[in-house]
């Protein structure tokens, strides 16, 4: 079974920060890569952790994932852009 989820990737600082959206799981890296890969190690110890306690299914649900393809789970929605913009404030 796979996932599609979203991943964020932010610089705060030095620092990269990776996000998962749909799980509320974050982690942080020097560089991006490393970012990356620490926000998988974090979603495969989320996933390990529900698996042991009987919750899987519960936690796939609360993140808001559905089969869309035979062993894919997906969101129900689909990211289409994400642009920073500014707005006045008076």
């Amino acid at each position: 079974m796979k996932l599609r989820i979203t991943e964020e990737l932010w610089k705060e600082g030095n620092m990269y920060v990776s996000y998962c959206p749909e799980m509320d799981v974050a982690s942080c890296g020097e560089d991006i890569n490393q970012a990356k890969k620490n926000l998988l190690e974090t979603i495969l110890i989320n996933i390990e952790d529900t698996k042991k306690m009987g919750t899987f299914e519960q936690f796939i649900d609360e993140c808001g994932l559905e089969e869309t393809n035979i062993d894919i789970l997906s969101v129900r929605k689909e990211l289409i852009g994400f642009t920073p913009i500014e707005v006045a404030v008076y």
